[in-house]
């Protein structure tokens, strides 16, 4: 296939793609000024839980347990450490990645572990960042890697039966994203023949199993990974959340959105099954990250990072708890 490299949308975008090249290990720990040693804390990878077990119908996947400011076993445990350990996106455009004159991790998803970290410790300061790649998120929960993943996750039913979720923050949907000349034009038959990228463990690759419609699929670690390839001609269209594909238009004019979305994608704070009590606290400071209409913590979030390639969004996703 001719490679070809399409517009970058500047130096910045350029930057953030620099990034996933630099990006080598599953995880990568943020501030390496601070030393950490694994918490001696048992888990048992999969082990039956009543937290969130998905019964079969599993007709109301984002119910939550309900908030609480109370500690417990997992608040506590990073109370004694002193630190939040978040697993978060380095490369998502507006979510989570590296500010290229800072060198810092900013995005909406960065801001919402801030205030987990200020309300558990006082401080949004003190978090230990680790880059995850999509198809890593569950498995640095289960083994107690990180205590929380803020990274664009969708809450469903598979999901919740592997680890535990908070209230939805936000909604998206799987979408098409492909070269403005392209011939594709939706999730349909227009990618028969055609290849198509997503990342591995994501709904879109969910999605894509399910219905190809006759299109050869590509996986990748990071939806990073796929903007890159279809700039270098190396794929036809991806397949993602049209929240973090809004980002990567805003990165490279020479691309769009087309179609509609053809799912509903609630993000979660995802957590391990047995931390309850950090769930409810997590639930809790979202109750109070959405107060306040348009000052809310959440709407200046939305105004300073997702406003610009997202409009016409009101306020956050209300939350759903569990009876």
């Amino acid at each position: 296939m001719l490679r070809r490299l399409r517009g970058w949308g500047g130096v910045a975008g350029m930057t953030v793609a620099c990034a996933l090249a630099a990006t080598v290990l599953p995880l990568v720990q943020y501030e390496a000024d601070h030393a950490w040693a694994p918490d001696t804390v048992s888990r048992t990878p999969g082990a039956p839980h009543a937290l969130q077990a998905a019964d079969e119908s599993c007709r109301d996947p984002e119910a939550s347990l309900r908030p609480s400011g109370a500690s417990g076993p997992a608040v506590d445990r990073i109370k004694k450490r002193g630190k939040l350990i978040a697993g978060v996106d380095q490369n998502s455009f507006r979510w989570g990645y590296r500010d290229p004159a800072t060198g810092r991790l900013t995005g909406f998803d960065i801001d919402l572990v801030r205030a987990i970290a200020e309300d558990i410790l006082g401080d949004p300061d003190r978090v230990i960042y680790r880059a995850i790649p999509t198809n890593q998120r569950i498995p640095a929960l289960r083994s107690g890697d990180v205590d929380i993943i803020a990274r664009t996750m969708t809450v469903n039913c598979s999901r919740i039966r592997e680890v535990a979720f908070s209230t939805a923050y936000f909604e998206a949907g799987q979408q098409v994203l492909a070269p403005k000349d392209s011939p594709v034009d939706a999730f349909d038959e227009t990618l028969r023949g055609r290849t198509v990228c997503t990342a591995a463990g994501s709904t879109g690759e969910t999605e894509l199993t399910r219905q190809s419609h006759g299109a050869k699929v590509v996986t990748v670690p990071n939806q990073l990974d796929c903007l890159v390839r279809l700039q270098l001609g190396e794929v036809d269209a991806v397949v993602t959340d049209n929240a973090l594909a809004a980002g990567q238009a805003a990165q490279d004019p020479s691309v769009e959105l087309v179609g509609e979305p053809f799912t509903e994608e609630p993000y979660g704070v995802a957590m391990n099954l047995e931390d309850e009590d950090l769930v409810r606290r997590v639930n809790q400071v979202l109750e109070d990250y959405r107060k306040g209409g348009a000052d809310s913590p959440w709407m200046k979030a939305y105004e300073k990072w997702l406003a610009a390639d997202l409009k016409d969004i009101d306020g956050p996703p209300a939350p759903k708890y569990k009876s």
